[in-house]
């Protein structure tokens, strides 16, 4: 589009008081960068211009000198390197009290004849170099241009004149200094940047280029680029760090990576370049040449002495492993290793980089925290970056001492994951209260100088990515109360407000059933398909009516915002729905051969490999038709170079015949009716029976009950393969009591009987309970859904919302409080659950845990009945051992206890605080018979939580 001006006389008329027009009439208004501001602030002022010209189909033009005429004009600048800004500053015209000498902070403020021959100017004005480019960006976004605009096809709405309030409007430094990214196990990144990006390269500056703008729209300011064998290393091209300095990106490396070497592609030329005396090639192992290792490091802080960067410090193994010690066996031994690496490393930086070197992290990742915590000696200004257990749930968090540190303190957070026990790299499944939970947890721990999330490919990772950079900026913004809101406000900027809640819902909803399993980590044979009304079809039926949902709202946008849905909302759903269904499918191909079915057989083979072919048909889509083939290559669950998501299940199949046969398996039996189906007045279930063929040839059966007052929802039909009936009961007519019914089906020359049992405690009963209702030898309660609470010293229990494998769960805050271990009933923070016993005795109880750390501290909880003898519960605290891979794999812990229940009636579970920042998401009593299942049973009967009429599928 031409560029356009508008005439000085015009443009101050059409000005309006409360508002700054950036653009109108088809002019725009032109935009002044100072000669000596910075190349970042010059980068993001043009694409301003660009986001300007998306809105308007105008290009405003980039001046470098101020005009000497302007109606209006927009001056974007640095204080100190901006002539127009400082001169308002000096005449006091311009109010930058709350940004001079702070870091990263911006105003802006419309000024009214900021300079003669002036009208009107908008200033953006930042304390340093990115306190102004995260101010032009803010700018963009307030125009309608969202961060994701290119990364994630949102479209830009068109508009013939573009305002912006007048202001002023001040950007506070951010609560994190450095905030960034981790790009990693990125061969699906690699695959795409080669294919469109860049030919000749895997991953090089135009790439970067992308992402640093991104990081930046972000409100980021830091990166770990890409590492792994199929990917190009960062300082292979020049280009890449001279752009990064040039956008203001701050350059790192990770753990295995110290002072910016990438041990995966250099350390071998290195070696191969310095050979020994006999010709031998050097170890990367400290003990054994340590000469040769720190020439290496010199080498690398002397090509990037120039630019901003962080120097990681210490060492791993190469490519991420453990470090190698020849000669040093012992723990005590690995440690001196480990205090004399890093003062060699110092050393180098002092003599190769000077003061410019002062940001230095050191990463007790994995087996280097061990040896922290046994005496590694970390400089005081050298900055501790603590690690999560790669599943979102951080291992440890700084002492008193340590938060006194000159450095300071940081985080490397997984979004997403390679590794032991699972894998998690396809979609963004963490969720959000999730992530908001730790983060708050670190920050008031005094964890607030750097923050580094691994996003994997950073395709599919936008709003875990957009949440944690919201964090990052501003950590008080979001609570416990409304954390489930930023999803709303975030989809709302993406695809229109009035939109917001309603993808907000969806994706809770996505998150609430990758919290139960993520899709990465299904496996065969997971969720029962026989108890709590078929636990996998009740999961199924949730995928179902959510993506049913995803499909109905996508059906209502323009379609502008297509490619966007598709990659933010609706591809996620639809991968995480036929990545379970396929296993689900072949779950039920299982169980058919377990029940010796005919037709059935083959057919939940057939449908599990069709959910196989349909996932991999919208992988394809995804790849080659969203956006016209933009993303080639971006997204596979399947790369070659890294553990798997699940694949293809196996089904089996059995040769057809032409004979038929009745089956039958009711609710609770893999085959048979042994166990009778059971029904409570309190839940009035509905429960299965499913009736199939043990051959192909259809025949006719019938179904007939021994009492009226037993529904059935067929009693007659043809069967191939299978038919599923339901029983319910009509509890107006069943007399109160307990009573026994049949219901008798015939068909293809046999007979079978299911038996029901029936308890009607009337409905006074019903209406007069007070609490939770144990039925069917079970009490199980959502956590979040207490009776009264208390709250004690400084700590309370808090709900929740979009936590666990519910609507909510509730969790201990804040997380400095002290744990309480002595006179706990009196003392702790409790939350009380009203509930009704029918049964007597010594019951186990499992609290369901949310998996959270504390590897210098413990993890427990308490629980008692009435005022009975409180029992202290404790959870893992390492991340170790088969009960983690447990935990992180589920989703939860579950810790088991007992209470004894003297007399039946109303009681008064509790539940204490031990140790603090304990989430809880469900507690379940066994009374007896409450079989084992994946997913805990239903939640029981209470008068103001119930939903319905039980369990459905």
């Amino acid at each position: 589009m031409a560029e356009a001006v508008a005439p000085a006389d015009a443009a101050a008329a059409e000005q309006g008081e409360g508002e700054f027009f950036l653009v109108r009439d088809g002019a725009a208004v032109a935009v002044y960068v100072d000669r000596a501001d910075d190349p970042a602030v010059v980068l993001a002022a043009r694409a301003l211009l660009a986001d300007i010209e998306r809105v308007s189909d105008v290009r405003p033009r980039l001046v470098r000198s101020v005009p000497e005429r302007a109606g209006a004009l927009l001056v974007v600048g640095t204080v100190g390197s901006n002539a127009v800004i400082d001169g308002l500053l000096a005449r006091r015209r311009l109010d930058a009290s709350g940004v001079e000498g702070r870091w990263e902070a911006s105003v802006t403020q419309v000024v009214d004849r900021p300079r003669p021959g002036i009208g009107r100017a908008l200033v953006i004005a930042g304390s340093d170099r990115r306190g102004t480019v995260y101010g032009v960006y803010d700018t963009s976004e307030r125009i309608g241009v969202s961060p994701w605009h290119w990364w994630a096809d949102v479209p830009v709405e068109r508009r013939d004149s573009i305002s912006v309030p007048a202001g002023p409007f001040l950007r506070r430094e951010p609560s994190v200094r450095y905030r960034g990214i981790f790009i990693n196990d990125e061969q699906n990144l690699t695959t795409w940047s080669h294919r469109t990006q860049e030919p000749d390269k895997n991953i090089g500056p135009e790439t970067y280029k992308r992402v640093f703008e991104l990081l930046l729209r972000l409100k980021a300011n830091y990166l770990w680029p890409a590492m792994h064998p199929y990917s190009d290393f960062f300082n292979k091209y020049r280009a890449n760090p001279e752009l990064a300095d040039r956008y203001g990106i701050v350059i790192g490396s990770s753990h295995p990576e110290a002072i910016l070497r990438n041990g995966v592609h250099e350390w071998e030329p290195w070696a191969e370049e310095h050979r020994g005396g006999d010709g031998s090639l050097p170890e990367y192992d400290y003990t054994v040449n340590p000469r040769v290792i720190s020439d290496y490091w010199r080498a690398r802080a002397k090509q990037n002495a120039g630019f901003e960067s962080c120097w990681t410090v210490g060492m791993r193994g190469l490519h991420d492993s453990g470090i190698q010690t020849r000669y040093a066996d012992t723990v005590p031994e690995k440690v001196e290793v480990m205090n004399d690496i890093i003062q060699d490393q110092r050393r180098i930086l002092t003599e190769e980089v000077g003061e410019a070197a002062e940001l230095q992290i050191f990463i007790p990742y994995k087996e280097v925290l061990e040896l922290y915590n046994a005496g590694v000696k970390v400089p005081e200004d050298v900055t501790l970056i603590w690690v999560d257990d790669n599943h979102g749930n951080m291992r440890q968090l700084p002492n008193a001492e340590e938060q006194e540190r000159a450095g300071g303190n940081g985080i490397y957070y997984h979004l997403s994951y390679w590794g032991a026990p699972k894998s998690y790299l396809w979609l963004d499944t963490t969720q959000m209260s999730k992530v908001w939970q730790e983060l708050r947890r670190v920050y008031e721990h005094g964890v607030d100088r750097m923050w580094i999330f691994n996003v994997g490919d950073l395709k599919s990772i936008e709003n875990g990515l957009s949440f944690c950079m919201d964090m990052a900026w501003d950590v008080d913004r979001w609570q416990a109360a409304n954390v489930e809101q930023r999803m709303a406000e975030w989809a709302g900027r993406q695809f229109g407000r009035r939109h917001g809640r309603a993808i907000a819902a969806i994706r809770a909803e996505y998150y609430r059933l990758a919290a139960g399993r993520r899709p990465e980590f299904i496996e065969p044979g997971l969720f029962s398909l026989i108890h709590h009304g078929d636990e996998g079809a009740r999961r199924m039926s949730a995928y179902r009516h959510l993506l049913d949902r995803v499909r109905q709202l996508g059906a209502t946008l323009p379609d502008a915002y297509r490619d966007a849905f598709y990659e933010l909302v609706e591809y996620p759903v639809h991968g995480a729905y036929l990545m379970n269904l396929k296993y689900d499918r072949a779950d039920r191909n299982a169980l058919a051969v377990r029940q010796k079915r005919g037709a059935g057989t083959n057919r939940y083979a057939d449908l599990a490999e069709e959910a196989h072919a349909a996932e991999q048909k919208i992988t394809r889509h995804y790849n080659t038709r969203t956006a016209d083939g933009k993303w080639d290559g971006i997204v596979n669950p399947y790369p070659t170079e890294i553990p798997k998501a699940p694949g293809r299940p196996e089904v089996s199949r059995v040769e057809r015949s032409t004979a038929s046969g009745l089956g039958l398996a009711a609710e609770g039996n893999e085959a048979g009716a042994d166990r009778p189906l059971l029904f409570s007045s309190y839940t009035r279930d509905r429960r299965f029976i499913d009736v199939y063929n043990t051959g192909f040839a259809e025949f006719g059966w019938r179904a007939r009950a021994s009492r009226p007052w037993v529904r059935l929802s067929s009693t007659h039909g043809n069967i191939t393969d299978q038919q599923r009936i339901w029983a319910q009961i009509d509890w107006k007519r069943v007399p109160e009591g307990t009573h026994e019914a049949t219901v008798t089906f015939s068909g293809a020359g046999g007979q079978e009987r299911v038996l029901l049992r029936v308890h009607n405690a009337g409905e006074r009963a019903r209406r007069d309970a007070r609490g939770f209702v144990e039925a069917h030898g079970y009490l199980s309660i959502v956590a979040a859904h207490f009776d009264d609470h208390a709250r004690r010293g400084r700590a309370r229990w808090e709900t929740v919302r979009g936590l666990g494998r519910h609507a909510a769960a509730v969790h201990t805050a804040p997380s400095t409080a002290a744990p309480v271990t002595e006179n706990i009933a009196a003392r702790a923070p409790e939350l009380r659950y009203r509930v009704r016993f029918t049964s007597t005795g010594t019951f186990p109880v499992t609290v369901f845990r949310l998996p959270s750390l504390d590897q210098r501290g413990h993890r427990r909880v308490a629980l008692a009945l009435d005022d009975g003898e409180v029992s202290v519960l404790a959870g893992q605290a390492e991340a170790s051992g088969e009960a983690w891979e447990r935990n992180v794999t589920e989703g939860v812990e579950k810790l088991t206890g007992e209470v004894t229940v003297a007399q039946a009636g109303e009681h008064s579970l509790r539940l204490f605080m031990v140790d603090p920042a304990i989430a809880v998401d469900q507690i379940v009593v066994d009374t007896g018979g409450l079989p084992d299942t994946y997913l805990a049973p239903p939640e029981s009967y209470h008068p103001r939580f119930d939903k319905g009429n039980g369990p459905t599928a």
